[in-house]
């Protein structure tokens, strides 16, 4: 398989994963400002969803420029990256729908933590397998900070749910920015 080919199906994993995400929500049941506010929750909870998606499909863009060949250990981490991601529609609408509530909140947590591990581990693979993206990993603070920040997010939703939603949208601001090392060794 071809870098393309794994890259181009990724994409369209992640787009199908947006518009269910999208399709979930529901408009507002009546014609008031009140009844928009009951919704807001849920369109928080796609819009930190969404960057989630966006952060994922950006660095995947960038990750894949390092790779020179595909193996089967780089197309099984990256379905394992891309099965995580695909759970992140039903825990979005969980979370949005009862985000007082702690499971949810821990869950979409795990969610997170899950896809952040299979991220790395799809790192992993493609370092092992050559290319340049070894030459660029270098201590990977964001890298290391963010499973972190899901432990404690989950663990904080047993005690605050509405706290550990803010830390999984603290996460995601500090990844909006793609990440600049593995950039700078894409061709100009």
């Amino acid at each position: 398989m071809t870098k393309g080919r794994l890259e181009a199906f990724s994409d369209g994993v992640l787009a199908i994963i947006i518009t269910i995400m999208v399709l979930e929500l529901k408009p507002p049941h009546g014609a008031t400002l009140d009844a928009v506010a009951e919704r807001c929750p849920a369109f928080i909870a796609y819009v930190v969803s969404f960057i989630y998606v966006g952060i994922y499909w950006n660095n995947h863009h960038h990750l894949m420029h390092t790779v020179e060949r595909v193996n089967g250990r780089i197309m099984w981490a990256n379905l394992h990256l891309l099965f995580w991601l695909s759970l992140l529609p039903v825990l979005t609408g969980w979370v949005g729908e009862h985000h007082e509530s702690t499971w949810p909140a821990a869950l979409y947590g795990v969610g997170l933590l899950s896809s952040a591990v299979a991220w790395l581990i799809l790192q992993s693979q493609i370092v092992r397998a050559g290319g340049t993206l070894g030459q660029a990993l270098g201590s990977d603070l964001k890298g290391k900070l963010s499973p972190v920040c899901y432990v404690a997010g989950i663990a904080l939703a047993f005690v605050r749910p509405w706290a550990a939603e803010l830390v999984y949208a603290l996460v995601a601001l500090i990844w909006v920015v793609p990440d600049r090392r593995i950039e700078r060794l894409e061709p100009r």
